[in-house]
């Protein structure tokens, strides 16, 4: 009878002791501040599949619109970093990152036609909060790499004053 209970007594406690130990694991891992599967569960419409969607929309368009290895998602990543760096005087990375564009195989006359457009375009508003510019110096350089070709007509001082009406009468 003596092995018996102490049989009984090992049994309740060794769940006693399974019980604490699991009891201080999901009180360690509530205090963390994760649950024990919010790692393994995302929401498949969250911010990163909207990006991901963006991004494939852009390429999208660019082989639309550009056709050939200008499309391309390496040119086109690799085209448009050059540009911001040119653009912001980076004068050293830029053309570290021009080599690796020449390197893939892309044409690098896009380079030249895309820095044209943003440059033509002329300096963004810097009045305001500098995100914003950033955005807008971004927002430039794509859309100056998928359409190179649609920047300002800037129309050259000669023919400005040849179309202004005369003073004298």
């Amino acid at each position: 009878m003596r092995v018996q209970s102490m049989c009984v007594a090992a049994a309740v406690f060794g769940v006693a002791v399974l019980t604490v130990a699991a009891n201080a694991t999901f009180a360690q891992t509530v205090a963390q501040g994760t649950e024990p599967k919010a790692t393994e569960q995302r929401p498949p419409n969250g911010e990163a599949g909207k990006e991901k969607a963006k991004k494939i929309d852009e390429y999208a368009e660019a082989e639309r619109v550009l056709g050939g290895p200008a499309a391309n998602p390496e040119c086109m990543w690799l085209g448009r970093h050059v540009v911001r760096l040119l653009w912001s005087n980076d004068l050293d990375t830029a053309f570290r990152h021009l080599d690796l564009y020449d390197r893939f195989g892309c044409p690098a006359g896009h380079i030249q036609t895309a820095f044209r457009c943003v440059v033509r375009r002329g300096e963004p508003d810097r009045k305001g909060d500098p995100k914003v510019v950033q955005d807008t110096i971004e927002g430039r350089v794509n859309n100056c790499w998928i359409n190179p070709n649609t920047d300002p007509v800037i129309a050259p001082p000669a023919a400005a004053s040849a179309t202004a009406p005369s003073q004298a009468q």
